[in-house]
């Protein structure tokens, strides 16, 4: 079934980004049809974070999410097989002169997981050489196709999260921006319970950690996905935070969740709501999913 759903996403991407994005829309309606686990998921969080909508509002919410979760999972292939030129056409970058001016300043690249981030990363690994962290997936034949997708480009590294990341400071300082993606629920390992939308969340600190013993610079880089023709997404680099680290590591991991919850406010549809943001729960506390 893999290598038949493969398939289909290499012979998919030969399309039109505009009709490319109607077949990952479609997708994404099926599987909020019939994925019920991640719906519930879904729906969980959107609930979690935004109680004041109604079920009708979650509900077309969750719709909405779903099809652009659809589109950017079929628009992978664009990554994987189709040819740098038109890569560039399809993901354009914004701030990266932010970068530039940093000169040999390491640099953390904070990259919360709305659904373009897959597309951000290589589209700046054809500008320049990388390092990041990743969790193997289950599906060992996709989990294979993610890893020889994601570095196709390039001498960017991507280092499995049982290493941790003394191979990724290395990394930063020979001179490679660090694609951080720390917003997710990695259990109980280096983590605190701070706000996000109102809800504890165990959070890492490493973006907090990683700052402090490296002295890196952190930009927040945001993939927003667009309607354009021909233009599908938009990378965004912002500027280097002041006063950061500040003053303690629990102060900058609230400020790293609040800088988030801003950014999904902008376009709350395209952020990850299929993960269990709130699966580890604080002591006592009952289970959400």
């Amino acid at each position: 079934m893999t290598r038949l759903a493969l398939l289909l996403m290499w012979l998919l991407h030969w399309l039109p980004l505009p009709a490319l994005a109607a077949c990952g829309r479609l997708f994404g309606r099926l599987f909020h049809r019939f994925g019920h686990a991640r719906r519930h998921i879904a729906l969980t969080n959107l609930g979690l974070c935004f109680p004041h909508l109604s079920d009708a509002e979650k509900s077309a919410l969750a719709v909405r999410h779903f099809e652009v979760f659809g589109r950017s999972f079929l628009e992978r292939g664009l990554l994987w097989w189709a040819s740098p030129e038109r890569i560039r056409r399809a993901v354009r970058i914004e701030g990266l002169e932010r970068l530039a001016a940093l000169g040999e300043r390491p640099a953390i690249l904070l990259v919360p997981h709305f659904v373009g981030l897959d597309m951000g990363w290589t589209r700046l690994t054809l500008e320049m050489d990388m390092v990041s962290i990743y969790a193997n997936q289950n599906n060992l034949l996709f989990n294979a196709a993610l890893y020889r997708g994601r570095l196709r480009f390039g001498g960017s590294e991507l280092l499995s999260r049982q290493e941790g990341t003394r191979r990724a400071i290395k990394a930063m300082k020979a001179g490679k921006p660090f694609y951080y993606l720390p917003d997710m629920d990695y259990g109980r390992r280096d983590t605190i319970f701070v706000p996000f939308f109102g809800v504890p969340a165990a959070t890492i600190t490493g973006l907090s950690r990683l700052a402090r013993m490296t002295g890196a610079a952190v930009l927040p880089v945001i993939t927003r996905m667009t309607d354009e023709k021909d233009r599908g997404y938009v990378v965004e680099i912002g500027a280097p935070w002041g006063d950061y680290p500040g003053e303690s590591i629990e102060a900058d991991t609230r400020r790293m969740n609040a800088f988030i919850e801003a950014e999904i406010m902008k376009m709350p549809e395209q952020y990850f709501w299929l993960h269990r943001r709130f699966k580890t729960r604080p002591p006592g506390e009952k289970r959400l999913y």
